[in-house]
């Protein structure tokens, strides 16, 4: 298992894991790794926030742990629940075999640890194995509040208290990731207890070193000019604007179409790619899409 010294060693597993970067989020990411502090991450959907974890988790040769956060999450299904099926087997067994008169031990057996499902929050914790995980909480900003408040404790001591079986404290705390794109305010006492960093969109340059790095195909003139196309987007005002993702699915797509470059016919036939909404779709084509896709060229040639 891999660990983190400086801030060299995580620009350069990011790098070897295809993550295109600036400093400032490694500095975060290390600082985050020294101080055992959660890393908050904050930006618009499809910026790769989610992807910081999963990199960490390859790159340090741990096990990922993710929980996806949404309306209505509880402890249940993110801390631990009962095996309750396995409970009622095991009593209508135990009765059948032993009587009536074993009901307390019974009742003392079924809440054991084998019947305990561990849930993500204290699987992380539980680091029976003695290496910690990289714990992902994606998209906090969809939980409740009630939730949060929970959570600011788990995260100031990292530890679980099961009624029945006792306190799982965690040896050594796992790497801590939290997301949201921002679709909500996330309390600022959660806020508190993690490092802040912002995944703002990239430039074009850096947006087509990402392409080339994760689309397989793609050439150097085509990444530049759909970044270019993309970041004309963003500037513009659809509903929902593209992210990184959108733009390595569109020119994965581009590949796939045989292009090497940008025309306004394949830009029109694969602009779903970019654009989620019925809305922005006929706003982009309409609002001549050519001159779009012509500065993007001229930007591209420039860059």
């Amino acid at each position: 298992m891999k660990t983190i010294s400086t801030i060299d060693d995580v620009q350069t597993l990011l790098a070897e894991h295809r993550y295109v970067t600036d400093r400032t989020l490694a500095v975060s990411i290390y600082l985050a790794a020294t101080l055992g502090r959660p890393l908050f991450l904050e930006g618009e959907a499809g910026v790769g926030k989610t992807e910081v974890a999963k990199v960490l988790a390859a790159g340090l040769g741990r096990r990922l742990i993710r929980l996806q956060c949404y309306e209505g999450l509880d402890v249940n299904h993110a801390v631990y629940e009962w095996n309750y099926a396995k409970q009622i087997l095991h009593i209508r067994l135990a009765e059948a075999q032993a009587g009536e008169h074993e009901r307390a031990r019974i009742e003392r057996e079924i809440f054991g640890p084998e019947f305990l499902i561990k849930r993500p929050l204290l699987q992380a914790i539980d680091d029976a194995d003695g290496a910690p995980a990289v714990l992902l909480i994606d998209e906090i900003d969809r939980a409740d509040e009630e939730f949060e408040a929970f959570l600011l404790e788990l995260l100031s001591d990292f530890q679980v208290t099961v009624p029945e079986i006792g306190t799982f404290t965690a040896a050594t705390p796992p790497l801590v990731v939290l997301t949201s794109n921002r679709t909500r305010e996330v309390h600022d006492a959660l806020k508190r207890r993690c490092l802040y960093h912002w995944i703002d969109y990239p430039d074009v340059a850096r947006e087509a070193r990402i392409v080339e790095s994760k689309v397989p195909g793609v050439g150097h003139r085509l990444a530049l000019e759909a970044a270019a196309l993309v970041a004309s987007l963003r500037s513009d005002s659809f509903y929902k604007h593209p992210g990184v993702a959108e733009t390595i699915d569109w020119a994965a797509a581009l590949v796939a179409l045989g292009k090497t470059a940008l025309d306004e016919r394949a830009v029109s036939e694969t602009i779903g790619c970019l654009l989620k909404y019925q809305e922005d779709v006929a706003k982009a084509k309409d609002t001549a899409l050519g001159a779009r896709v012509e500065r993007a060229q001229k930007v591209a040639s420039q860059a």
